[in-house]
């Protein structure tokens, strides 16, 4: 078998969706934000360039895992929330931490440690 044939495979395709470096990062976000504008995801999430970010959120949008909201005004304000579809993916998050937390929790204790360094940058729980 080549990877053709795996092309269609419900858990390939769930990875194609989320592959991308900060995918992850922006959904755990917007899980515990009703509501987040462009500026403040971009402080939140650690060492992330601008450019990178919006195509992210752009690809999560068409995906249709977020909603992007842009209200009229001067200067325009963009905000992101999770969509129905993407709060599907919340309980595998969590398994996925879980996991991480059980088997991994050495990994887990750096980034801990690194989030609390990045002054503003990251916002956890």
């Amino acid at each position: 078998m080549d990877n053709k044939e795996y092309k269609h495979c419900g858990l390939n395709v769930a990875l194609t969706i989320l592959n991308g470096k900060w995918k992850p990062i922006i959904l755990y976000n917007l899980f515990h934000h009703s509501e987040i504008r462009f500026t403040e995801l971009w402080r939140i999430i650690p060492r992330v360039a601008k450019k990178v970010l919006l195509e992210q959120l752009k690809q999560l949008e068409n995906d249709e895992l977020i909603i992007r909201d842009q209200k009229s005004g001067f200067p325009p304000e963009v905000s992101y929330s999770i969509s129905k579809k993407g709060r599907a993916l919340e309980p595998v998050f969590e398994v996925l931490e879980a996991w991480a937390n059980k088997y991994s929790p050495e990994k887990v204790e750096i980034f801990d440690k690194t989030a609390k360094n990045i002054s503003g940058r990251l916002k956890t729980k």
